[in-house]
């Protein structure tokens, strides 16, 4: 159910008392248009710079999507864990030896507020390549679409 408080209050009232809920704040997932945008740029820098549109994501990844660092038994195949990641350093974690891998999150996965950071990133990118880009009015627009 999404609802305000008052919405969701009225309703949890009228639920059996055994039942348990989880309640979290809802953000609106990124629209469809957001994640095409972003494959088109992506395949026009490709282009430009003579790479793969794959290659391209992965690096604006890299350089403007969401990442974490996360402890491993050395040795340990991340292949199985996520598709995009890279050796960050070899250290220890409560004495014991461990490698730090910086792992991506893919754009699939964004909220809106991340895809809107995440395209942002990738439209300077594009206009640095002197490649046209919707205008700042348009990408205003699907910003709002996306719940910013």
């Amino acid at each position: 159910m999404i609802g305000n408080s008052k919405k969701i209050i009225f309703w949890l009232k009228g639920q059996d008392d055994s039942k348990k809920f989880e309640i979290k704040e809802y953000h609106p997932k990124r629209s469809l248009n957001s994640n095409s945008y972003c494959w088109e740029l992506c395949t026009k820098i490709a282009e430009k710079i003579n790479s793969s549109k794959e290659q391209v994501y992965y690096q604006m990844l890299k350089e403007y999507g969401q990442s974490m660092l996360i402890p491993v038994t050395p040795g340990t195949c991340l292949e199985g864990f996520s598709k995009y990641y890279e050796f960050y350093e070899r250290g220890k974690l409560n004495g014991k030896d461990c490698d730090w891998y910086k792992v991506y999150k893919g754009s699939s996965n964004y909220d809106s507020k991340e895809m809107w950071i995440f395209l942002e990133g990738i439209v300077y990118e594009a206009k640095e390549l002197d490649i046209p880009t919707l205008e700042d009015y348009k990408i205003e627009k699907l910003a709002e679409e996306w719940g910013k």
